[in-house]
């Protein structure tokens, strides 16, 4: 790959990233006044963005709070009062919201018919729904209430049991609003502002990893270089941006031609290639899957550990990455 291919790949992946930062995020929140929805907002984002222990009756109008002057999560008023006295603001909120974050109480009577009612009305608006099954931690026999609930609602939305109490399996939230920020190219966002960084990292270098592997199994000589530097360099960028180190674009290529560039895999399986017929894709694929995933782990460690990311240090813990993975 020469110079400009590359200062061209940089510019495009930098784009995009730099594209979705600038974008705003809304994040609405219903359920009734003690469904969790301040604490698991704090939980969600190990912070405390909401006020918690709000008393029935207390939450009179929509409250708004700004994480950041991009990222809005809105608590809505109770569930009884949202079509009556707040119903043209909160409606607005649902029309607008990136995903809505729908509580059942888990220890209560979970979806009841006022509960259905609103879920359906909101979905006629925004159907970007997560049905969040709080308060598991004194509830019995959680995989029913989550069957029931799917039931009911035509296995329509995610369900996703927590606990805000507990912290109790929160990072499947976490994974499902990234998830569904994604789509709208808005997850990177939110993530770079969230504490459990690490889960995310594993998660963007495991996808990483097996589109590398996809890339890597095209039939045809030096076709994968291009897809597979962008891949890697989009990979290198999101996590500089998640961990809060960004990095120019020298940087960037003195890092990947002391790793990917300069690794004797790549070169191994060129010879590999001319060799056996037929091994190509199979052996391309484990290639360059195994080479992605380890240049991803290797900046994430770096990252987490307050390493200085320079070439030397990265090509050495970049091949301990690399041996794991063969």
């Amino acid at each position: 790959m020469s110079d400009e291919s590359f200062d061209e790949v940089f510019k495009q992946e930098s784009d995009l990233i730099n594209e979705q930062l600038q974008k705003e995020i809304l994040i609405a929140m219903v359920g009734d006044i003690n469904a969790g929805k301040s604490s698991t907002l704090n939980r969600l984002m190990q912070k405390d963005v909401a006020e918690v222990g709000a008393q029935p009756g207390e939450t009179k109008e929509v409250k708004k709070f700004y994480y950041t002057d991009n990222i809005l999560f809105v608590d809505t008023p109770g569930l009884d009062d949202i079509y009556q006295e707040h119903s043209n603001e909160t409606l607005k909120f649902y029309n607008q919201a990136d995903v809505i974050l729908f509580f059942l109480n888990a220890a209560g009577t979970v979806l009841s018919d006022t509960e259905l009612k609103s879920l359906n009305k909101i979905a006629t608006l925004n159907k970007k729904i997560i049905l969040v099954l709080n308060k598991i931690d004194a509830a019995d026999d959680i995989p029913s209430l989550v069957n029931y609930v799917l039931e009911h609602t035509g296995f329509a939305y995610p369900v996703i049991p927590i606990s805000s109490k507990t912290g109790e399996q929160m990072e499947f939230l976490q994974k499902e609003i990234l998830q569904q920020l994604k789509d709208v190219n808005k997850d990177l966002l939110l993530a770079a502002h969230m504490n459990d960084k690490s889960s995310i990292a594993k998660r963007w270098i495991l996808a990483a990893g097996a589109s590398a592997a996809t890339i890597g199994a095209v039939p045809i000589p030096g076709a994968d270089f291009i897809p597979l530097t962008t891949l890697q360099v989009g990979l290198m960028l999101k996590l500089s941006t998640l961990y809060g180190k960004p990095i120019t674009k020298d940087h960037a290529k003195e890092l990947i031609i002391a790793t990917i560039v300069g690794n004797i895999g790549k070169t191994a399986f060129r010879q590999i290639v001319k060799v056996i017929p037929g091994a190509g894709m199979v052996v391309a694929a484990s290639v360059a899957g195994s080479m992605t995933v380890a240049l991803g782990y290797a900046v994430k460690y770096m990252y987490e550990h307050n390493m200085e990311l320079t070439p030397d240090t990265l090509k050495k813990v970049y091949e301990m990455f690399l041996k794991k993975q063969k």
